[in-house]
C-alpha cells in the first residue's frame, strides 16, 4: 500500500506529464524524414521548439510552416495545436474532480451550484461540452473562411479546403501558426478573413466556462458568474483599448499602417489588438512596428486571455482581481466587493502568486536571452513575453537565435500554457496543513 502511495502521481503532475508527453510524442514525429519537404528532417532543438510551440498553441516558429513541413508535417502540427487546445481543459476537469473530494461540505456545495450554473455537472458532461464546442465553433469559422479562399483567391477546393481548415484550428486554438511565409500580411485589407479569424480568437480566449454560461444564459446576465462578468468585462475593455492604443501610435507608420487607407488602417489596429489575446497572427511586419507599440503590447499579450480557455497570460480574471485589490485599498475599504459579491481572500493570495512568478520567469529569460545573444532589450522582452503568454507575435528574430536561446523559449512556453500554480503543485506532492498560527504583526508598506 505504502509503495502504491509513493508512485501515485499528484493530480497536477498528469497535466505536465500529459503535456511533456505530447511535446515529445510532436517532436519525434518532426524529426521523421516524411514531415520535411526536402525530406531532410529538422535537428531536434528546432523539432522540440516547434512541438512545444505547437502542443502550448503559441505559434513561434524558428523554420517556416508552408515551405519547409511537408503535408505530413503540417498536418501533425494542426493534430497538435487541437491536442493543446482541448487537453489543457480537460485536464483540468479531472484534476477539479479529483480535488473535489478533499473540500469541505460547503465548498462542495459552491462548486456544484457554480458548475450547475455553466452548464455541466460531471466531467463526462465537461469534455463532451469542450470537445462539442471546439468543433462547432472551428466548423463555422471554416464555412467561412472556405468560400473566401476559394472565389476570392482562386484556390482549388482541396486547397481552400485545406487552408479553411487548418487556420480554424490554428484560430480557435489561440496558435498563431499559418500556412504563408508572412503569416497574414497579404490579407491585411480583407475583413472577410481578418474579422473571421478574430472571432474564432476572442470565443477561444473567453475560455470554456464562460461560453458554456452564455450559450445557457446569453439573455440573464444577472445569473452569471463573476468569473464571466470578469471576463467579458476585461476582454472588451482590452480589445478597445489596445485597437486604440496601436492604431493611433501606427496610424502613420510608414513601414505598418501608413500605407493602408483609413478602414484598412482600423482593421488592422483591431486585428492585432486581438492578437495580444495569445493567439499571434500578424498582418503587418511585427519588426517593422513602434517601440512604443511593442511595449503596450508587451502588457496586453502578458495579461492575455481568459482561464480554462484556449488563452494564455496570467488572465483577465487576475488582472482584474488585482485592480480591484489596488482600488479596495485606495478607498480604505476592508473587503474586496467586485459585482455585488465579496472576493474571497484564498484568492487574492492565488492572484498575487501567478503574477509574481510571472514576472519572474519573464525577467529571468529576458535576462538571460540577453546574456546569450546580445541582442536589444526591446526585442527579446517582447520574445520572453510572446513565449510565456504563448502568443506568438514576434519582431522576427526567433529563426535566428541560437539553440541555447530557444531552448529557454520552449521552457517559458510550456511554463506559460501549464501555468505558473499548476507547476508548483505538481512539485509539491503533499499539502501541509498548519494547525496553528502566529501573532499578527504588520512591516511598513511604501
Amino acid at each position: 500500500m505504502s509503495r502504491r502511495r509513493a508512485f501515485r502521481l499528484h493530480p497536477a503532475q498528469v497535466v505536465v506529464v500529459g503535456f511533456g508527453g505530447a511535446v515529445l510524442v510532436g517532436t519525434v514525429l518532426l524529426m521523421l524524414p516524411i514531415s520535411a519537404t526536402e525530406g531532410v528532417p529538422p535537428s531536434f532543438v528546432d523539432a522540440l521548439f516547434t512541438a512545444t510551440s505547437a502542443v502550448c498553441v503559441t505559434g513561434l516558429t524558428v523554420l517556416d510552416t508552408p515551405t519547409f513541413w511537408s503535408p505530413f508535417g503540417q498536418v501533425v502540427i494542426m493534430l497538435l495545436i487541437q491536442l493543446g487546445g482541448l487537453g489543457i481543459m480537460i485536464f483540468a476537469a479531472l484534476i477539479g474532480l479529483l480535488l473535489a473530494r478533499r473540500m469541505s461540505v460547503r465548498s462542495r456545495l459552491n462548486t456544484a451550484s457554480e458548475a450547475k450554473a455553466i452548464g455541466f455537472d460531471d466531467v463526462r458532461g465537461l469534455v463532451r461540452g469542450i470537445v462539442l464546442i471546439s468543433l462547432t465553433i472551428e466548423v463555422a469559422v471554416f464555412v467561412l473562411l472556405f468560400p473566401r479562399f476559394m472565389l476570392g483567391y482562386g484556390y482549388g477546393v482541396g486547397e481552400a479546403a485545406w487552408h479553411a481548415a487548418f487556420h480554424s484550428v490554428s484560430s480557435f486554438n489561440n496558435a498563431g501558426f499559418a500556412l504563408y511565409s508572412d503569416n497574414l500580411i497579404g490579407f491585411v485589407s480583407d475583413p472577410w478573413i481578418c474579422l473571421s479569424l478574430a472571432g474564432a480568437i476572442i470565443l477561444g480566449g473567453l475560455g470554456f466556462p464562460v461560453i458554456m454560461q452564455l450559450r445557457k444564459e446569453f439573455t440573464r446576465p444577472l445569473h452569471w458568474t463573476m468569473n464571466t462578468k470578469l471576463v467579458l468585462t476585461g476582454t472588451v475593455t482590452l480589445l478597445v483599448a489596445g485597437t486604440a492604443y496601436i492604431t493611433v501610435i501606427e496610424w502613420n507608420n510608414p513601414e505598418t499602417f501608413g500605407a493602408l487607407d483609413p478602414a484598412a488602417r482600423v482593421l488592422a489596429g483591431f486585428f492585432q489588438s486581438v492578437q495580444t489575446r495569445t493567439a499571434g497572427f500578424n498582418s503587418v511586419d511585427i519588426g517593422l512596428m513602434r517601440d512604443e507599440t511593442w511595449l503596450g503590447m508587451d502588457v496586453l499579450m502578458f495579461i492575455g486571455g481568459g482561464p480554462a480557455g484556449t488563452a494564455g497570460g496570467i488572465k483577465v480574471t487576475t488582472f482584474a482581481v488585482l485592480f480591484f485589490i489596488m482600488m479596495t485599498e485606495l478607498r480604505g475599504e476592508g473587503a474586496v466587493n467586485i459585482f455585488g459579491k465579496r472576493l474571497s481572500r484564498a484568492v487574492h493570495r492565488q492572484a498575487i502568486t501567478v503574477v509574481l512568478i510571472a514576472v519572474a520567469a519573464v525577467v529571468i529569460a529576458t535576462a538571460l536571452l540577453m546574456l546569450i545573444t546580445g541582442m536589444d532589450l526591446d526585442r527579446l522582452l517582447f520574445e520572453a513575453v510572446s513565449a510565456f503568454a504563448t502568443v506568438g507575435l514576434s519582431t522576427g528574430i526567433t529563426a535566428g537565435l541560437p539553440d541555447a536561446a530557444k531552448v529557454i523559449l520552449v521552457l517559458l512556453m510550456f511554463l506559460g500554457r501549464l501555468g505558473p500554480l499548476t507547476l508548483g503543485s505538481a512539485i509539491a506532492l503533499r499539502e501541509r496543513r498548519i494547525l496553528y498560527e502566529y501573532p499578527k504583526e504588520r512591516p511598513a508598506i511604501g
